[in-house]
């Protein structure tokens, strides 16, 4: 049986938690809601369910050209589609990809252009307010929990990827149902699932002070530790689909505390719109490279982490993430991905501004991320 949690935004969470969306847009008071997903999700007909649990009497307003990493020009598109369809409220169904860009949807809908002037790093944060679409975020993916964050990033014209961050962005409900996730496919499932576990290791590791959002990020950690290469060898199986989402629920619940230099090099990365890069799987080959750096400044953290990975005091955290990363399957380096040194330079530099590295656990410089892409090559 699903069961309601109320914790930064409304949670219905369980197996079958998808009958209640017909409740949530009634409750909400959206009658033309704006579907928002990606064309692999309709190929899959996955979608077909989703808009059948909304009990609509009319067509369902689809937009699925949602790209791998959401754009400025994506967000510019979806609401010129929610505008002419009058739309008065948005389901995002996917990934992080899907509601990231509902939620820049559902800002630009009710706030003026352009988006930029919204962004964290241009001081954006405080111009958002709480006049956005109502949102409802269904999950198919355990891993970003955008579905309770309060970031969307978005890649914009510039190749520059961007947090905008807010309370108001957080989606007004969230329906979590592993059911959803059961077609997922394996490397899939492994990356997404070692982004749910960067957000719980780099929000654990995060200097600012919120022992709540700690305790919450070793729990997440806890579960994603023992039950992701059974989601990813045995995806069939609802008990270890239900864990890791509920693990990524709590890496986003948690992440409220700031993330750190993983993500700032993940976002930076993601916004080589060429190489359409995966953001979990970025966050699983940076891991290692980053905990080194940041591991001078918080060992007794290391040792709270081993705890809740079932690690012996002696083992090395960073290799244990490498042998982790090896059992999935997940790339040997950024070199594998497509990535080419001449990047780097620009890489460090928006890594340097990127809205998470402000709570790295270690101030990094721009040389610093230079040596981490280096050593994650």
């Amino acid at each position: 049986m699903p069961y309601l949690i109320n914790y930064l935004t409304k949670v219905q969470f369980g197996e079958g938690a998808i009958t209640e969306l017909s409740n949530e847009l009634e409750t909400l008071g959206i009658t033309r809601p704006l579907f928002v997903t990606d064309k692999g999700l309709v190929a899959t007909g996955l979608i077909n369910e989703v808009i059948a649990a909304a009990h609509l009497d009319g067509r369902a307003h689809l937009f699925d050209d949602t790209p791998s990493n959401p754009t400025e020009a994506a967000v510019e598109q979806a609401l010129a589609f929610s505008s002419a369809h009058q739309c008065d409220g948005i389901v995002a169904v996917g990934g992080g990809s899907s509601i990231d860009l509902a939620k820049a949807v559902a800002l630009m809908a009710r706030h003026p252009a352009p988006l930029r002037q919204y962004a964290a790093i241009e001081g954006g944060a405080a111009k958002i307010t709480a006049d956005v679409l109502p949102l409802i975020a269904i999950p198919t993916t355990a891993g970003t929990g955008s579905e309770v964050g309060r970031a969307s990033l978005i890649t914009m014209k510039d190749s520059r990827k961007l947090g905008f961050l807010s309370p108001h962005l957080i989606p007004s409900v969230a329906i979590c149902d592993p059911n959803l996730t059961l077609g997922l496919p394996p490397f899939l499932t492994a990356a997404t699932g070692m982004d749910a576990i960067a957000h719980c290791v780099e929000t654990f590791l995060s200097p600012k002070t919120n022992p709540p959002a700690e305790a919450i990020a070793l729990d997440g950690l806890t579960r994603a530790s023992a039950h992701l290469v059974e989601a990813v060898e045995y995806g069939d199986r609802l008990n270890a689909r239900s864990e890791m989402m509920m693990a990524a629920l709590e890496g986003a619940m948690a992440f409220q505390k700031g993330l750190g230099a993983v993500h700032s090099l993940s976002h930076a990365l993601g916004g080589l719109m060429e190489l359409k890069l995966h953001h979990g799987t970025l966050n699983a080959v940076l891991m290692p490279t980053v905990l080194r750096f940041n591991q001078p400044s918080c060992e007794e953290k290391f040792e709270r982490l081993k705890q809740a990975m079932g690690l012996a005091p002696e083992e090395d955290l960073a290799a244990a993430f490498e042998a982790l990363n090896a059992r999935l399957g997940m790339p040997k380096g950024l070199e594998a991905m497509g990535v080419e040194k001449h990047h780097f330079n620009d890489i460090a530099q928006w890594a340097l501004e990127d809205h998470s590295t402000a709570t790295n656990p270690r101030t990094p410089s721009k040389e610093d991320f230079q040596r981490m892409l280096e050593d994650a090559f």
